[in-house]
């Protein structure tokens, strides 16, 4: 009886933390598929859909090149943070030197500063730097909070991999640079999954410095395009084509952890694995 019971609030406690991560993303499906005042009404799927919602978005604004926006800068800052990382993490997952640590936690620190706070001198340095209204701007700033965490994290993992293997790969006249493309990076698939995508959300997911380093309508990313969807007035805001323009920017980052879950589980796990 009491292990049934257990099951039971078990299964209660599955169902309310669902619910409570998917409802808002349900809703927002909902809302998008309304205009006028039935957004002010509860019902569980509109009768009459506004599906016209989704196309105002791409008719009144240049979303589809804010889309591409994103996903260059997202896909860019990816691959840098992995690269510059994963070489870092070698360095210092596997060479022993002396101020090792006080590097590491000097990189977690640097992810400890607000955005605010660096806002002005990177500002004047990217506009130093002609970057300004530049997508490549996006990906330099975007560099300052990615590559901390990737660092820290892929450290980690290099860590826990078998030294066997690396002497074993030296012993046959392998350099540094094989040991890490030939015989760690295979092994490191799943974790190197697992923060790519955080950095690719984080790097989505942005509005201060994309909202800051960036002028015209044709470099916006996503959140700052749909921040700025307005309607007939300042006081009139379309939720309708908010919503069909935050579902729309949601569906990628849903697709991309439904492609990557056996991945992304298998890197969290990767610190178990023993030499």
């Amino acid at each position: 009886m009491r292990r049934l019971a257990g099951r039971v609030l078990f299964a209660l406690l599955l169902a309310v933390i669902a619910l409570y991560t998917v409802f808002p993303f349900y809703w927002a499906i909902v809302s998008s598929l309304k205009s006028g005042s039935a957004l002010f009404t509860m019902e569980m799927f509109p009768a009459q859909p506004a599906w016209d919602n989704y196309a105002a978005v791409f008719r009144e604004r240049p979303f589809g090149r804010n889309i591409a926006n994103s996903v260059l800068v997202a896909g860019s800052v990816v691959a840098v943070s992995l690269f510059l990382g994963v070489t870092a993490a070698f360095a210092l997952g596997r060479v022993a030197f002396r101020g090792r640590g006080m590097l590491l936690a000097a990189i977690l620190a640097v992810s400890m500063f607000p955005q605010v706070a660096v806002l002005s001198g990177l500002f004047e340095l990217i506009r130093w730097l002609g970057l300004y209204n530049n997508l490549l701007s996006l990906v330099f700033s975007y560099l300052i909070f990615t590559l901390p965490f990737t660092v820290w994290v892929l450290t980690t993992f290099m860590r826990e991999m078998p030294r066997e293997l690396e002497e074993a790969a030296m012993m046959d006249g392998a350099t540094p640079w094989i040991v890490l493309r030939r015989v760690f990076l295979p092994l490191m698939g799943p974790a190197m999954a697992t923060t790519g995508l955080l950095a690719f959300i984080a790097a989505w997911n942005e509005f201060l410095f994309a909202l800051t380093f960036t002028l015209t309508d044709e470099m916006r990313t996503v959140p700052v395009a749909i921040a700025l969807i307005s309607g007939a007035s300042s006081f009139e805001l379309p939720w309708g084509r908010i919503m069909a323009a935050s579902v729309i920017v949601t569906v990628p980052l849903i697709l991309l952890v439904m492609v990557f879950q056996r991945r992304i589980v298998a890197g969290l796990m990767a610190g178990a694995v023993k030499g």
